[in-house]
């Protein structure tokens, strides 16, 4: 497990750069900072460690190209904008890789290579290929086809996605903030940065804010669910402002710079990396405070009797959030029950299912082998 004074044994490495940094507040791309990131990140490589590039900032480039102030509102306009402005952006860091000797591969995902158990094989054994020949791959979300149903949502979970898709040692999240604060420090000049979160409590989840700017879509709270991912698939995690320069090489050297997220020891088994993060959600299972202690303690399936209410519409087989009484997320699991049939057996023993939905196909409502832990 990496601390902050061992990141610098960090090998396989994903940096994750927002479009608040990787432009001018008109919008326009900053190519020099864009350069030093690339000169930084060039240097890394030819130390031999591998790096993996998530980069926003294709719709802000067609912006810019098709001289639009605001945002599109619309899918059309936002996949439009990002269809011209992907090119923009991959001929810059093409062009800017090659001078300091790096080749460059596009990598454009959407939610159904994680959705998709086969799709998200593929995914990783793709660029884990590019690994191996030394390839740093520059990724994005596929936003010029992508539709809400497929969308990832934000370059802050797209990131964490392809660190556990990879097995990466650290994720660095590069933003328009230090790192993750006991307030909001732009509202409370009393606020202080936390520089090292052990674990995601329902306090540390408070702390998250709304969007972020103007350009980004990513704000606190979706650096909190990354690190959620990106913590439990064994990859530690730094939230840090990406204005400064030298802050990648500055994080790698131990330096106490923004906030670092320590992972958990075990990494998950890629199948239940993919149940937990990959996989669409379709609703969710509330559970007692004795269920949930049984299902922390590790090891326990989550039975009929310590359900206390369901969410949604899913189906046999869909995957779904275990929520405690006071609606934290402990894990997620594949149901063997439909919605409908869980509804009617809440509460109930396992010998009185047969009796209630007159037959029964399994004896626990979600199985430990089908269920991941996300504390």
């Amino acid at each position: 497990m990496l601390t902050r004074e061992s990141l610098t044994e960090a090998r396989r490495i994903v940096v994750k750069v927002g479009t608040s940094t990787l432009s001018h507040n008109t919008g326009k791309l900053n190519f020099m900072r864009i350069e030093k990131l690339v000169r930084e990140l060039s240097d890394l490589a030819n130390q031999g460690k591998e790096i993996l590039l998530v980069t926003s900032g294709a719709v802000g480039a067609g912006m810019d190209r098709l001289g639009l102030k605001e945002k599109p509102k619309t899918i059309p306009q936002k996949q439009a904008a990002a269809a011209v402005g992907q090119g923009i952006l991959m001929h810059t860091y093409e062009k800017l890789f090659a001078e300091y000797g790096q080749v460059v591969a596009q990598v454009l995902l959407t939610r159904a290579d994680s959705v998709n158990r086969k799709h998200y094989a593929n995914s990783r054994n793709t660029l884990l290929t590019l690994l191996d020949m030394g390839v740093i791959p520059v990724i994005n979300e596929n936003d010029a086809v992508s539709i809400d149903e497929l969308k990832i949502g934000d370059n802050d979970t797209l990131s964490a996605m392809v660190a556990s898709i990879v097995d990466a040692d650290l994720l660095i999240i590069l933003s328009d903030v230090e790192g993750v604060y006991t307030a909001n420090p732009q509202e409370n000049p009393e606020a202080v940065l936390i520089p090292e979160i052990t674990e995601i409590s329902a306090d540390i989840e408070a702390l998250a804010g709304g969007a972020g700017s103007l350009r980004g879509t990513g704000g606190m709270q979706t650096k909190i669910q990354a690190a959620k991912i990106a913590v439990n698939s064994g990859v530690a995690m730094v939230i840090a402002s990406g204005a400064k320069d030298g802050v990648v090489r500055a994080i790698l050297n131990g330096d106490p710079i923004g906030t670092i997220f320590l992972s958990k020891e075990n990494r998950l088994h890629i199948k239940k990396r993919w149940l937990a993060f990959g996989s669409r959600l379709r609703g969710a299972i509330v559970v007692d405070q004795g269920c949930e202690r049984a299902l922390l303690k590790g090891g326990s399936s989550l039975l009929a009797a310590g359900i206390v209410a369901v969410e949604g519409d899913f189906e046999q087989g869909n995957t779904v959030r275990i929520l405690t009484a006071q609606r934290r997320e402990i894990a997620r699991g594949i149901s063997n029950y439909p919605a409908a049939d869980v509804r009617k057996i809440i509460g109930v023993h396992t010998g009185e299912i047969a009796g209630i939905l007159g037959g029964k196909l399994y004896d626990e409502v979600i199985h430990r082998d089908n269920l991941t832990l996300l504390v």
